[in-house]
């Protein structure tokens, strides 16, 4: 999760970017800018992410942005949606909770370890429904930030206090959206990963993936979940927030919806036409940003053309 600064540069923050409790473990040299390609090849270290190095990682939580230089997205575009993978509301509306409700959600979303110019950090992100079965959704900053790709990416699904009840799913390649890649630009801090098979198994075959909307529209009934690890959360347990969104009347173009989750949450999954009863849901968005001067409210940016087309360049990678 990121916070905002106004135009006349007072920056708003709930926390730190990469405070000095960032882990002090490095992986090698930062890696080099990459201005503009919108797809990042991955390495990865063998058997980097250990218990104790996802416990200690450090969430990316915060990104300084001036409204005014923001596109808004295009609107227009005809409504797509894509069908969950198969694997009366009672927990709404929530600010901020753990989701005890079970279904397919639980295994869908998980944490995402990387190492950011040297040092280990962390996001949320969800399996979603792909041609490949392999694909991740989560924010663009959670794979591209300060004009660095991060590295040794992997997704936990399921994470719980440093275990991997799933597996960690290395990352093959990274994803963003052209304008998250040319310019960090917050109405499209959409990013996904395209993770290697593990065990000879697809990532959709063994936790299922969740279906998709493009182009939905605003002010809907939303879910959103992540794995928060700023205080007042820890990072080992899955967060939820619902009620009903609107679309950001300030500085950007994004959805807005009542939650206090914090940094880690970023790139965890907004449902609409979320089931309590099966966990199953339409991905619509993601965590991105707050203001601090709007306290408890998260902001994700919409899922129109320019997020479609980096899904589809990713789910056929």
């Amino acid at each position: 999760m990121r916070r905002h600064r106004t135009a006349a540069g007072i920056l708003l923050t709930v926390g730190t970017l990469l405070t000095g409790a960032l882990s002090a473990t490095t992986a090698g040299a930062a890696p080099t800018p990459s201005p503009a390609p919108s797809v990042f090849k991955q390495q990865q270290t063998q058997g980097f992410w250990t218990a104790e190095r996802m416990r200690n990682a450090t969430p990316l939580d915060l990104i300084q942005a001036v409204p005014g230089s923001v596109r808004a997205p295009r609107s227009g575009g005809k409504e797509t949606v894509v069908p969950p993978t198969a694997v009366s509301p009672t927990a709404f509306p929530q600010a901020g909770g753990a989701w005890t409700g079970g279904g397919a959600v639980v295994k869908t979303s998980g944490r995402v370890f990387f190492t950011f110019q040297g040092r280990t950090a962390s996001c949320s992100g969800d399996s979603v429904t792909s041609q490949n079965g392999s694909t991740v959704i989560t924010a663009g900053h959670c794979v591209k930030y300060q004009g660095s790709w991060h590295t040794n990416w992997v997704f936990v699904p399921a994470y719980n206090n440093g275990q991997a009840p799933y597996g960690q799913w290395s990352a093959t390649k990274t994803f963003s959206t052209d304008q998250w890649a040319a310019s960090e630009d917050i109405n499209y801090d959409v990013g996904l990963a395209v993770v290697a098979p593990l065990n000879g198994n697809k990532l959709a075959d063994t936790v299922g993936a969740q279906g998709l909307s493009f182009n939905g529209g605003y002010n809907k009934p939303m879910y959103a979940f992540g794995f928060p690890a700023a205080a007042p959360y820890d990072g080992t347990k899955l967060i939820y927030c619902s009620g009903n969104s609107s679309k950001d009347f300030l500085f950007s173009k994004d959805h807005s919806l009542g939650c206090n989750m914090t940094g880690g949450s970023s790139g965890g999954p907004w449902f609409t036409s979320f089931s309590e009863a099966t966990g199953t849901g339409l991905q619509a968005s993601v965590n991105s940003f707050g203001y601090t001067f709007l306290p408890n409210r998260m902001f994700g940016p919409y899922f129109g053309n320019e997020a479609k087309a980096v899904y589809d360049k990713a789910q056929t990678s």
